[in-house]
């Protein structure tokens, strides 16, 4: 990290609790709770609700999809990256104008996402665009170039073709 990107808070790592998978899940899941859960963030004056269901282990499905991998629900592996990350998505939501940040909006199956990506550190979070809120979808990090090169065009693409308000 650098002076842009100093409200990131720490990474969350696996070692810290021993390789204990069951206190090192309860911790991430603490931090999710606290920044999705018990309070809600905002991003550019929209509010963020929760993607709750498929609950799996009582705990919601956005959880899981930010600190797991797969297409199918029911057989997403934890992905380390993603779990060590778990206290980035809100600060990155909350920070999208700055410096260091880009964001833009793609439709996927028929709805608006909202990609955030801090392009220094390889990190995005999605945001699904739902009627008068938005749903934290997914947050990961970038570990393939074809990835960022995809992301890249998408970024240059909406704010060529964004009409200008005014």
């Amino acid at each position: 990290m650098n002076e842009a990107t100093d409200w990131l808070p720490p990474l969350v790592l696996f070692r810290d609790y021993d390789g204990d998978w069951d206190r090192y899940l309860n911790a991430l899941y603490g931090w999710f709770k606290q920044d999705f859960i018990d309070s809600k963030p905002v991003f550019q004056g929209k509010r963020l609700g929760l993607k709750r269901h498929p609950l799996t282990h009582g705990k919601e499905a956005t959880f899981w999809h930010m600190i797991s991998e797969g297409k199918d629900e029911a057989s997403r592996t934890p992905d380390f990256r993603r779990c060590e990350r778990i206290r980035w998505p809100r600060p990155v939501i909350e920070h999208n104008e700055a410096p260091k940040v880009k964001w833009w909006v793609s439709v996927k199956r028929n709805e608006n996402r909202i990609h955030i990506w801090l392009e220094d550190e390889d990190y995005i979070v999605v945001l699904a665009d739902r009627k008068g809120f938005l749903l934290p979808w997914t947050a990961f990090l970038i570990t393939r170039e074809h990835t960022r090169r995809k992301l890249r065009k998408e970024y240059e693409a909406y704010w060529k073709n964004r009409p200008q308000k005014g």
